[in-house]
């Protein structure tokens, strides 16, 4: 059995495991293949117990009206609404393994920074280039950077 990633593990554990993905993830390999196919929308209660409130899946994955009109139709979220659960799920884990503690990384996430321009690591994280200039920060951050 191939060994998951520390980050890899917490995001796999934050979307539910392998009963919510349906399949179990050991690379980001794997994450791309369940982002490709559709993860279910019981991932977002997941995704909420991870320390996600409706009004920010509302706002970063997907807006509360076509949640309800995708759940009266049993469909699973497209692959840009999976893109945007995992990437929150890893920006999370991130910060968690970064700062060692989930409530210190959760509130870095919604803190707005001057080297932000004063957004949010969260706000930033809507889209795959900001996602990646936050893990740029909190890769300087982890090696102890000014940041």
């Amino acid at each position: 059995m191939a060994e998951r990633q520390p980050v890899i593990e917490n995001v796999f554990h934050k979307l539910g495991g392998h009963r919510a993905l349906g399949t179990d993830v050991f690379s980001d390999a794997d994450l791309a293949r369940v982002v490709h196919r559709g993860i279910h929308l019981k991932v977002l209660d997941h995704l909420a117990r991870a320390g996600f409130s409706k009004q920010e899946i509302y706002a970063l994955v997907i807006p509360a009206r076509t949640l309800r009109h995708r759940a009266a139709r049993k469909e699973p979220l497209t692959t840009e609404e999976s893109d945007r659960v995992v990437r929150l799920a890893r920006i999370q884990a991130t910060a968690e393994d970064v700062f060692g503690d989930k409530a210190k990384a959760n509130r870095w996430l919604r803190e707005p920074l001057g080297v932000l321009d004063n957004k949010s690591p969260l706000e930033l994280a809507q889209t795959e280039s900001g996602a990646r200039l936050i893990e740029q920060l909190l890769a300087k951050i982890d090696w102890g950077a000014a940041a």
